[in-house]
This record gives structure tokens, C-alpha cells and sequence, in this order.
């Protein structure tokens, strides 16, 4: 028995159902998609394989069947503060943040895993990354980050949390360790830092001390034209809203 919680009740109707709701009313403009083949390819991905050896390239036919592009200065990367991302993306119509694409909105905040000798899903318990670092979920988002970092261009976009108590820019991290490595230099223009801090909470990290300066010195190193603001006003109006 794993430590993390199994796999959501009623996955297959939720990523179909999820899928359907997405080229019907969330996004209609990535065109039409084949739902049910979706799921397959993304169940197929980890079904009847030892949950600790799962690849992020196992989930390739399933990026390629959902894949769409993001439009120019959409993208909104992010750490440590989920639920303000979605808030503040609202569904893609002021950013696309990764759980605003297809292949993102699948699986957002689901869970899931199969079992080495059976074509069933794991309902019991699936294994956490600390228990290892190759499972189901943990591969599934490596891949979708790296795709959606590939496809980013323009004006980007990256909210961070200065309440963060590993600090706003967390190394390891899907941020530092997937995204970074994989946008294309070409095709961005420059990179917008907002720290915003918890309301009420600390001020741990601000925008040219601690990680986020190995962040902004990172970012410059590789050649990009970046700036940095602390608590960003629209953000933090919702944050008060909230």
C-alpha cells in the first residue's frame, strides 16, 4: 500500500466529461477532439505498469492528441499558489495558464494510478513523490509543463508566492527544473515577475533579494529582458476580494 491517496472515484467519466466541456465551452476555438481516444491514450499511459516507473514521454500520444498552441502573452507560470492562478487566469479569458490548456484542465487536481499486473485503476492508494519520483501524476505534469513551456511566446507571465516558506522561486521545482529549460528564446519577448505575498502573511521573498534574485540572475544570465514587481495590484485586489 502507497502513502498518497488513490486514484479519483469516476476518473474515466471526469477526463471525458472534462475533455467535452473544454472544446464545448471553455475553449471552442482549439477546434474538435477526439474525447474518448483522449482517455485511452492518457490511460494508457500508466495502466497495467508498475506505478514507480511511469515516463513523461509515456504520455506522448496523449500531449499530440490534445495539443493546441497558447496564444502570444498569455502564459502565466506559477508557484506555490494554485487556486490565485486559476482565479486569476478565469478560465483562460485573462490568462492561459497551464491548467487552462487541454491537456492541463484534464487533469487538474486529479489523481490517479495503475498496478503493474492488472488492467485496473489503483483505488486504494497511489505513491506520492516522495515514495518515487517516476509516478503517474508526477510524469503527467512534467510532461504537460514542458510542452506548455515549449509552446509559450510573447510577454510572459510568472506569479509567485512571497510567502512561500521554501521561498517565492523553489529549486527543485516544476518552474526551475521543466519550464525554464524548455521556453524558446526566440519566441519571447520579455518575462514579467509579480511576487505577491499571502494576505496577512509573511513577506519572505521579494522581487530582488533571496530566490527570487537567483531567479531574475538566472533568467538575465540566459538572455532574457526581464522585470519584477512586488504585489501586483489587480492580483492583490483579488486576493482582498477573496
Amino acid at each position: 500500500k502507497w502513502k498518497g491517496e488513490g486514484t479519483t472515484q469516476n476518473l474515466e467519466s471526469i477526463v471525458i466529461g472534462r475533455c467535452y466541456d473544454y472544446i464545448r465551452v471553455v475553449n471552442p476555438a482549439v477546434g474538435e477532439k477526439n474525447c474518448s481516444q483522449i482517455w485511452e491514450a492518457f490511460k494508457n499511459a500508466f495502466i497495467n505498469k508498475d506505478p514507480c516507473s511511469i515516463l513523461p514521454e509515456d504520455y506522448e500520444l496523449f500531449i499530440s492528441l490534445t495539443f493546441h498552441t497558447i496564444p502570444p502573452n498569455k502564459s502565466l507560470f506559477w508557484e506555490n499558489n494554485q487556486l490565485l492562478v486559476n482565479s486569476f487566469a478565469n478560465r483562460g479569458r485573462r490568462f492561459m495558464s497551464l491548467g487552462d490548456t487541454l491537456f492541463g484542465f484534464v487533469g487538474d487536481f486529479l489523481n490517479w494510478c495503475g498496478q503493474a499486473d492488472s488492467p485496473g485503476l489503483d483505488y486504494e492508494s497511489c505513491p506520492t513523490t516522495m515514495e518515487c519520483e517516476n509516478n503517474a501524476v508526477e510524469s503527467f505534469w512534467r510532461m504537460a509543463s514542458i510542452t506548455y513551456a515549449q509552446q509559450s511566446s510573447g510577454v510572459i507571465h510568472v506569479l509567485l508566492n512571497g510567502s512561500a516558506d521554501r521561498g517565492a522561486y523553489p529549486q527543485p521545482g516544476f518552474f526551475a527544473d521543466y519550464e525554464i529549460p524548455n521556453l524558446q528564446k526566440d519566441k519571447i519577448s520579455q518575462i514579467v515577475i509579480w511576487v505577491v505575498d499571502d494576505i496577512g502573511g509573511p513577506d519572505i521573498d521579494s522581487c530582488g533579494t533571496r530566490t527570487v534574485k537567483t531567479l531574475e540572475t538566472r533568467l538575465e544570465t540566459l538572455g532574457y529582458d526581464v522585470t519584477c514587481t512586488d504585489n501586483h495590484k489587480s492580483v492583490m485586489f483579488l486576493l482582498c476580494l477573496d
